[in-house]
């Protein structure tokens, strides 16, 4: 089992910046990992996915160019850097964990993952 535990999360007004972690524990080993989020009434949406080892990434269209995923492997922890935020951005967001080997394309899909964590609120003000 892998246990996911994400923070950082906060209330923040648009144009800010935020960054969220999430740290791994028990068996850690995993080959890819993402961020998705969930906005209120609306389905869980991916973020960005980063491939273990090697850190290959892939973002969603909506976050790319201010978004950053990142991993510490010593630290069993991935990062999401959000830069220039805005209010459409306000979700929970969730990290991920997958086990699988396939390609970085497969891991934007909730399917993919094996393990999640129990999200962290985000929220932008206008």
């Amino acid at each position: 089992q892998v246990q996911l535990v994400e923070s950082g999360g906060g209330l923040v007004q648009a144009g800010d910046s935020l960054r969220l972690s999430c740290t791994a524990s028990g068996r850690t080993f995993s080959t890819y990992m993402g961020w998705f989020r969930r906005a209120p009434g609306k389905e869980r949406e991916f973020v960005a996915a980063i491939r273990w080892s090697g850190g290959s990434t892939t973002y969603a269209d909506s976050v790319l160019g201010r978004f950053t995923i990142s991993r510490v492997s010593a630290k069993n922890t991935m990062y999401l850097q959000m830069n220039s935020l805005k209010p459409e951005d306000t979700a929970v967001y969730y990290c991920a964990a997958a086990r699988t080997g396939y390609s970085l394309s497969y891991y934007v899909t909730p399917n993919a993952y094996d393990y999640w964590g129990q999200g962290t609120q985000v929220t932008v003000s206008s």
